[in-house]
């Protein structure tokens, strides 16, 4: 298993190959940095002017072997290799996260004109791949070993859910704690996977959602009413990592992240990872 990162030349994806390569060091597991061609359908990117412009091969193998060297000096003893795929982005990264441990995306590509284009692909990608998928905004360039711990949105489902094996096993990487955040919105669930369930008391369905965690991990239980949406946005603020699960409905090809999923990838001040739970 190795982590995956989606590569297109921008900055964006450049912190995304650092962060990818902090967490393979952390993990003790390969890298593997993937640039899908047809995003130059997306771009209307050029690296080069006049009549000798290289073609769409020469300008992948430049952008991969580019990422390569960044990941190189970021974490020198990752094992990195690099692959070019002649396909759609979305098809290409949900592919990859068949044999994946992450995949990781950074939240904007190469130009500010295509911003929304290519956030569809990081939507996309989370919305369909078997693996979490990590997004990081602009700015997010926190190593994954420094201190800063990782939030947790807790729904209804109960002890073993993947976004929660997730997260666990993220903060006892790092060696910080995880915090859960619960959310009510007056007697309704907070629908962190987009449910809307009645809720019951909101501690004990806490307690019984940490009841696998590690033992030995710190673990902060908070449960605050509001607009779940809102009350993780305000957590992610000062945190490392942001942990949302994403229910999945087999035989659905629709959407398939609820309203706070899509929301905190598009605002989160930290990093987010969209974890799939099969419903």
């Amino acid at each position: 298993m190795r982590i995956v990162v989606g590569v297109d030349g921008s900055e964006s994806s450049l912190r995304a190959v650092d962060w990818a390569a902090d967490n393979a060091a952390l993990r003790r597991t390969p890298l593997r940095l993937v640039y899908a061609s047809l995003w130059e359908r997306y771009e209307g990117f050029s690296l080069a002017q006049g009549v000798d412009r290289p073609s769409e091969q020469v300008i992948a193998e430049e952008i991969v072997e580019s990422a390569e060297r960044r990941a190189h000096r970021r974490q020198p003893d990752v094992q990195v290799t690099t692959d070019v795929l002649p396909e759609e982005p979305e098809q290409a990264l949900v592919r990859e996260s068949h044999s994946a441990l992450a995949v990781v995306l950074g939240h904007r590509g190469r130009s500010g004109m295509t911003e929304a284009i290519l956030g569809s692909v990081g939507v996309a990608v989370a919305e369909h791949a078997h693996c979490p998928v990590v997004v990081l905004r602009r700015g997010d360039d926190d190593r994954p070993g420094t201190p800063g711990r990782i939030v947790l949105g807790v729904d209804e489902k109960p002890a073993g859910s993947a976004a929660l094996r997730f997260a666990a096993e993220e903060a006892g990487l790092r060696g910080v704690p995880l915090e859960a955040v619960h959310v009510s919105c007056h007697g309704v669930t907070g629908t962190l996977l987009g449910s809307g369930e009645r809720e019951p008391d909101a501690a004990p369905a806490l307690d019984e959602a940490l009841r696998d965690v590690p033992i030995g991990l710190e673990v902060l239980r908070r449960t605050v009413s509001g607009r779940p949406r809102d009350a993780l946005l305000a957590a992610s603020r000062d945190a490392a990592l942001l942990v949302v699960g994403a229910r999945r409905r087999p035989g659905h090809f629709g959407p398939q992240l609820g309203r706070v999923a899509h929301g905190v990838l598009h605002h989160a001040a930290c990093p987010v990872a969209v974890v799939p739970e099969l419903s």
